[in-house]
């Protein structure tokens, strides 16, 4: 094992996937984009929360709210959305093994009088971990939230969309921080 010097800079642990020898695991000696080999690594169970967060109007969230939005039940459909989506995030993300899903949560409620707060959970037995299921999910939960709103309100925002914490798996539990 090599030594590090005192003038070396501490290596710090990045949040992309990466070999112990520094190299990206999606990419091949070459540095072509590659599906990951996990067929090595044991099945344990994998959980992964992300957020997301949807700022608007405080009259669309107030009809929101009350239901009188034109489309009907604007948190069913989302969360129904983003359900869906989960299942299908090898469809969306082309490097993504095929995982089976053994439960996925989308909860949204309004966090102030203009955002609504989108969580996904989503959970495995499996080689690899669900944080693309997980983000998939509250991206397309926010996106149907949009779709169901934009008649009445065309100034929404979406995000930030983000990685709230993973467990399972040889790198075991990550949270992100809460100053973050």
């Amino acid at each position: 094992m090599k030594r590090r010097s005192p003038s070396q800079p501490k290596r710090r642990r990045t949040s992309c996937p990466a070999k112990s020898d520094g190299r990206l695991t999606h990419l091949d000696r070459r540095g072509a984009a590659r599906m990951v080999d996990v067929s090595r690594k044991n099945i344990t169970r994998r959980r992964a929360v992300a957020s997301a967060w949807v700022h608007m109007a405080p009259a669309t969230l107030r009809r929101i709210t009350t239901g009188k939005m034109p489309k009907g039940d604007v948190f069913a459909v989302a969360r129904l959305a983003g359900i869906a989506a989960a299942k299908k995030t090898p469809d969306f993300i082309p490097l993504c093994h095929v995982l089976p899903l053994d439960a996925v949560e989308i909860t949204l409620e309004p966090i102030s009088a203009k955002t609504v707060g989108i969580r996904a959970t989503a959970v495995a037995r499996a080689r690899t971990g669900v944080e693309m299921e997980a983000l998939v999910a509250v991206s397309a939960a926010a996106l149907a939230l949009y779709d169901m709103c934009k008649a009445v309100d065309r100034g929404i925002v979406i995000g930030p969309i983000r990685l709230e914490e993973k467990a399972g798996g040889q790198s075991g539990r990550w949270m992100r921080p809460r100053s973050a």
